[in-house]
């Protein structure tokens, strides 16, 4: 006869612990700007941004509703880093504060300088930026046509200066050899054009171009539309403004 045997035991699996987080705008963005800064523009979709988060890309659109609505969103987040100038300080020290830190800021994403100049962004860290670059300027005595021109002077020196900064082919080192290299196909007809590559080529200029160059001799010039503008109507005269360059 056979021996009877007990069934054994089922296994009781313990219940999954989710350690997965939540997805939210916020994360999606994180991916996205992570995903930018690391492959270019070119290498954002939807998908690669799920798949960095480990969802299915279908769960991203309950969060974001489009491609297009999440550049918007990356272009607000890239705003969002850059200093607010302070409204009613020193006009010309807070703009440049804010110059420099946009370049810096648009300089650690190098996708975003591109981005930010080809749409109208809305979204509310762009709002504040604008409101307190106009405020800064308005409060100091421009109006607001002069602050106008004034923000788009500035900001196409920190876009076109940063653009051509990341696009450029050679690196700061590259420049001696490479003018050195250049130097004998230059022809004598073109003499300033030889005088200055020789003046790299020898070590006497490294080339560099420097960003601040360029803003202070807007800052000064804006300076001047300013207090040109404050003689022909001294009865709106603000607060004194006391440039300083740095």
């Amino acid at each position: 006869m056979a021996k009877a045997t007990t069934p054994p035991t089922p296994t009781r699996r313990a219940p999954r612990s989710s350690t997965r987080q939540p997805l939210t705008p916020d994360r999606v963005l994180d991916a996205a700007l992570s995903l930018a800064d690391a492959e270019g523009l070119d290498a954002l979709s939807m998908r690669r941004v799920a798949s960095a988060l480990g969802v299915e890309a279908m769960s991203l659109y309950n969060h974001v509703a489009n491609k297009d609505a999440l550049l918007s969103g990356l272009v607000d987040r890239v705003v969002g880093e850059i200093d607010l100038p302070a409204i009613g300080g020193d006009w010309r020290a807070e703009m440049r504060r804010r110059a420099v830190s946009a370049h810096a800021t648009l300089t650690r994403h190098p996708w975003a300088a591109l981005l930010i100049i080809s749409r109208i962004s809305v979204g509310p860290m762009m709002l504040r930026y604008i409101n307190a670059t106009v405020g800064c300027l308005r409060e100091a005595g421009f109006s607001y046509a002069q602050a106008d021109h004034a923000w788009n002077a500035i900001d196409s020196h920190v876009y076109g200066f940063t653009v051509q900064a990341l696009k450029f082919p050679l690196k700061p080192e590259e420049y001696a050899p490479a003018a050195r290299g250049y130097l004998p196909m230059i022809p004598p007809d073109l003499p300033y054009f030889r005088g200055l590559t020789a003046e790299v080529a020898e070590g006497r200029h490294d080339g560099l171009h420097a960003f601040t160059f360029g803003l202070d001799l807007i800052l000064d010039g804006l300076e001047r539309v300013r207090l040109a503008s404050l003689a022909e109507s001294p009865s709106e005269t603000p607060p004194p403004q006391h440039p300083t360059g740095a």
